[in-house]
């Protein structure tokens, strides 16, 4: 299919509406028939994930007829906390209620009128920003209750890439999946900068008492420097100028919100995976680039950390996917004992499928030799290399090529 009709068929599906008068658009997600249902079967459902990955749009333009309250509004979240009862009890059902990490001890109250109601369903719809925290909340006071969701920044499938080339890959990359910087046009270069800036002056400070946020955005970038690399904790500790313990917690903290993604390792012994170190990405590569200051696409592409961005994005990508559609493999990478690794191992309950990912448009035996190697440790595995070059075809002995622009593919159980 020609880039011109792709963009026609993407057109057809973009829903105009206007916000105090401007022009905005909304791009359908994957997650959507999901919550459509969820909304039928259970009184409370929850879609966490990072801010402005379209939590609440995503809400208000599935359920446009439902009242809104969102607890950044001060006012509101003075009235949550104070009497989070009173404020349960008062709002119209079914509402939004954006935020709610701000205000946990409405939790309680969601649950009592979650049991009064029985068989009434869809009755609270939240969002939040604080994944861990929020989904143990959620779940230790409305078990039972509560469907939970995690949304993402765009997947391709969501907003297609408008041409097939490492060049386009890079300038996804630089623009990030946010909606305001990749669907609204917001300047990239100014919007990261504020989006880390109100990350930590204002989300931050309300999770951690970070004295110096200097020295937090120091961690930040030396995290940025490590995407795709097994990470090792002590030497950033200190290289940052922090104790071990401080390390792990403002680790766990940008985990808890969806700035960076953690990648456990695969092994057969199931205990092992809590306790070796992980791979680190970032959810979205566009905070990357700010952090390491590329100026623009161009740079990064031919910059140190160019093969360490298309590995972080094919990654996401595919983690993205799984979490939208809930394809049911877990996501894990894979180290051989001299050192050789995998990049990303899927376990599923059938098949394992192993994904090595290489920045290249000519390919060679060499980016996908540890691929053939490796299969020879797992049961009946599938083994696809995601790389810049088109052809989606067999390249060795049961390795398969997968574009990135296709990367989805990888979970398709065709690409045998």
């Amino acid at each position: 299919m020609c880039v011109s009709n792709r963009f026609f068929l993407l057109k057809l599906h973009i829903i105009c509406y206007s916000v105090t008068g401007v022009p905005r658009v909304y791009v359908p997600r994957l997650i959507e028939n999901r919550i459509l249902k969820a909304v039928r079967q259970f009184p409370v459902v929850a879609v966490t994930g990072a801010r402005q990955t379209g939590k609440s749009t995503l809400l208000r333009h599935l359920f446009p007829d439902v009242p809104y309250v969102t607890l950044d509004d001060p006012v509101q979240r003075g009235r949550a906390t104070e009497d989070p009862g009173l404020f349960v009890e008062a709002v119209e059902r079914p509402c939004i209620i954006d935020e709610i990490q701000y205000a946990p001890q409405i939790l309680p109250y969601v649950k009592i009128i979650a049991d009064r109601e029985r068989g009434t369903n869809g009755q609270f719809l939240v969002t939040g920003s604080q994944i861990f925290v929020l989904m143990q909340g959620l779940s230790e006071s409305l078990a039972g209750r509560v469907a939970l969701f995690e949304l993402f920044g765009l997947t391709q499938s969501e907003f297609p890439l408008p041409g097939r080339t490492v060049s386009d890959i890079f300038q996804r990359i630089t623009v990030g999946a946010y909606p305001d910087p990749l669907i609204h046009h917001a300047d990239h270069t100014e919007y990261f900068a504020s989006y880390v800036a109100t990350y930590l002056e204002r989300d931050l400070r309300h999770i951690e008492n970070v004295r110096d946020l200097s020295q937090f955005l120091l961690f930040l970038q030396l995290l940025a420097g490590r995407i795709g690399s097994v990470f090792n904790l002590s030497e950033t500790a200190k290289e940052t100028g922090i104790s071990h313990t401080t390390a792990r917690r403002w680790l766990s903290i940008l985990e808890n919100s969806r700035i960076v993604y953690l990648l456990r390792p695969w092994f057969r012994n199931i205990t092992k995976r809590l306790v070796k170190s992980p791979k680190l990405y970032f959810a979205d590569t566009g905070i990357v680039l700010h952090l390491l200051r590329y100026p623009n696409a161009e740079v990064a592409e031919a910059g140190s950390h160019g093969g360490a961005l298309f590995e972080n994005f094919a990654v996401m990508e595919i983690i993205k996917e799984i979490t939208a559609r809930a394809v049911p493999v877990q996501p894990y990478y894979y180290r051989e004992s001299h050192g050789a690794e995998i990049d990303l191992v899927l376990d599923g309950a059938q098949r394992t499928t192993l994904v090595e990912v290489k920045k290249a448009v000519t390919l060679r035996p060499r980016h996908y030799e540890t691929l053939v190697r490796a299969s020879s440790e797992f049961t009946n595995p599938r083994a696809c290399l995601i790389s810049a070059w088109s052809g989606r075809e067999e390249i060795a002995g049961g390795v398969w090529n997968v574009p990135i622009w296709d990367a989805k593919a990888v979970l398709d159980p065709a690409t045998e």
